[in-house]
């Protein structure tokens, strides 16, 4: 069996890691350093993509540079656009491999035509090379030039034999690849070698020393891309069963003998609902009632089960109030599931906002069912000596703090169990009771719920303090709050565009000459955005104004009694707008365009 080890790497399909950017007035080259025949070329006029041929140029490049990967191409509504990386840095190795997360990108517009177009398809061209500029700064993309990264280790070692000869684009998992759209051109054109499977999520490692053994432990998180999306504008589940921030996280651990492998995931409540941003910090969860729920809770957990065995289903909402009525509605339908195990645990009611070490209650819930679910692992010869045979499957609202922090916690209890195994720590011992390595252990976590949180939600994660320390901090209630207020501006008056973005990269939203202006349809005028939100700002300055008015008004009463009734009427004028901003909460915000909730 293959062990991934670099030996093999002269069987092993590999990318070109460094590209040759040649920019000429009517086109654009992008061709491997190593084999300079190698590559393709775009006209800059028709966005037509097209390989080279062999043939000198006669002419050379206005601007020549290095860039490190073709990320993908797009067509729009005139012209085709490359995305191509930049500038990248290398995180860690994954089996032996080097591992890089893309830092930076650029969009190359092959537009030339667009002058020829009407005003209207030049106001869409215009909206939809914004929302590729969004794309630009996506945060958390990883890949590999020479392994692929979207497979965990149990599903690697049961591949076929030649399987990593292939292209990586063939052995990737699609469900997890970010630009798997955006490779549509690039793989009808065979150009194998040019195509870079992304995966957003996050990669962290770290250097362990137990006693006498050293190992690597290695976090990876893998985000589905079967319901991408933003915090508000993509909650729960489509008619599918794909559920929004669905993410798998695989731990690894590898020693000299041996690796494991330990997954968990998270995943928004597999039903349909959605939280709508209104202006009100915590906006109206509404459960929506379908025929299909049955259908769509079974899809999704008939798929978790053919991908990862026995399920382990863990609802860390609270049991009161809407989200109570959200979990209700979870819980009901999961009476129907023969095959799943559902556990309701109220993580702020047990663990309140600070105590890590009581989900030690929620472990003696579930410990039976988690240890018989058990591991991956292999030893150096790739034997498999142990298999995982379940899953765990954690949520709370957002599937990000709670989350998080329960994950850690019971990847804290697979990691012991682990070490246990192998004699590095005797049955009696833990991870916890090394001051060092524990905390290189809890920083990999804090570090990733930080950083999928930011992909999701646009901040850091909650409760980071809980996993980096085991309680809060005042640092931690500081920087929570600051999240807080972040992420509620960017869910009102930033995520509506960022929703049309992923939606346009996904593929979720396709776009053609032949069908009308999203824009018009939807009475939107992309360039200005939307009325109502140019008209918040003056709603916000008469908000204030009118309350700093009504208060230096009302201290002059005192003085002068006419001043009353100008206390009363600013009250008036300024209860009226906060009347109307609130009444019309939904259209104050950023909305997405060009794709429904669901």
């Amino acid at each position: 069996m293959d062990t991934e080890s670099p030996s093999d790497s002269s069987e092993r399909f590999k990318l070109y890691d460094e590209l040759e950017l040649q920019e000429f007035q009517d086109k654009f080259v992008i061709k491997s350093h190593q084999s300079p025949n190698e590559g393709f070329w775009i006209s800059r006029v028709d966005g037509n993509i097209n390989l080279l041929d062999g043939d000198t140029v006669a002419e050379s490049p206005t601007k020549t540079s290095t860039i490190y990967g073709v990320v993908g191409t797009i067509r729009l509504v005139i012209g085709t656009y490359a995305i191509v990386i930049t500038s990248r840095k290398e995180v860690g190795s994954f089996l032996g491999f080097p591992v890089y997360r893309l830092t930076s990108m650029r969009v190359l517009a092959c537009n030339e035509a667009l002058r020829f177009s009407t005003s209207q398809e030049k106001r869409d061209e215009a909206y939809f090379l914004t929302l590729l500029k969004v794309v630009e700064s996506m945060p958390g993309l990883y890949y590999s030039y020479e392994a692929d990264i979207s497979l965990n280790l149990q599903r690697r070692s049961k591949l076929v034999e030649g399987w990593t000869s292939k292209p990586l684009w063939k052995q990737a998992d699609p469900r997890y690849v970010w630009n798997k759209h955006l490779t549509e051109e690039l793989i009808e054109l065979k150009l194998d070698r040019f195509i870079i499977p992304l995966v957003q999520g996050s990669f962290q490692t770290a250097e362990l020393k137990l006693k006498d053994s050293c190992a690597t432990l290695t976090l990876i998180s893998r985000r589905c891309t079967r319901r991408l999306g933003t915090r508000m504008w993509r909650r729960g589940a489509n008619f599918e069963g794909d559920t929004a921030n669905f993410i798998e996280t695989e731990q690894l651990l590898e020693l000299e003998e041996f690796k494991f492998s330990f997954l968990q995931v998270r995943g928004s409540i597999p039903i349909l609902w959605e939280q709508i941003v209104d202006l009100s910090y915590k906006p109206h969860l509404r459960v929506i009632s379908h025929e299909q729920t049955p259908n769509i809770v079974e899809h999704h957990f008939h798929d978790l089960s053919q991908r990862y065995g026995e399920v382990l289903a863990v609802d860390l909402t609270d049991k009161h109030g809407e989200e109570g009525q959200l979990s209700a509605a979870y819980a009901a339908e999961m009476q129907n599931q023969q095959n799943v195990r559902y556990v309701p645990f109220d993580f702020h009611y047990h663990c309140g906002s600070s105590n890590f070490d009581d989900l030690k209650i929620l472990y003696d819930q579930i410990s039976e069912d988690f240890e018989k679910q058990r591991y991956f692992m292999i030893d150096r010869k790739g034997d498999i000596l142990e298999e995982q045979k379940g899953i765990m499957r954690s949520n709370c609202i957002d599937s990000l703090d709670r989350t998080n922090v329960t994950q850690c916690y019971m990847a804290q209890k697979a990691l012991n169990l682990q070490l246990q195994r192998i004699g590095v720590l005797t049955s009696s011992e833990c991870i916890s009771m090394f001051d060092e390595q524990y905390g290189k252990f809890r920083i990999l976590w804090a570090e990733q719920g930080d950083e999928i949180s930011l992909e999701y939600a646009g901040t850091n994660a909650l409760k980071g303090d809980l996993v980096r320390y085991g309680k809060k901090t005042l640092t931690g209630i500081i920087k929570d709050g600051m999240s807080a207020l972040s992420r509620y501006y960017l869910n009102n008056f930033h995520d509506g565009i960022r929703q049309d973005a992923l939606d346009l990269i996904s593929g979720h939203y396709t776009v053609s000459r032949n069908i009308p202006s999203p824009f018009q349809r939807n009475g939107f005028e992309p360039l200005s955005k939307n009325v109502t939100v140019q008209y918040l700002p003056v709603a916000s300055a008469l908000i204030i104004g009118g309350l700093t008015a009504t208060t230096f008004t009302l201290q002059q009463v005192g003085r002068n009694a006419h001043q009353y009734v100008s206390s009363v009427l600013c009250a008036g004028i300024t209860a009226g707008v906060m009347a109307i901003v609130k009444a019309k909460g939904r259209q104050f915000c950023s909305r997405p365009r060009l794709c429904g909730l669901l």
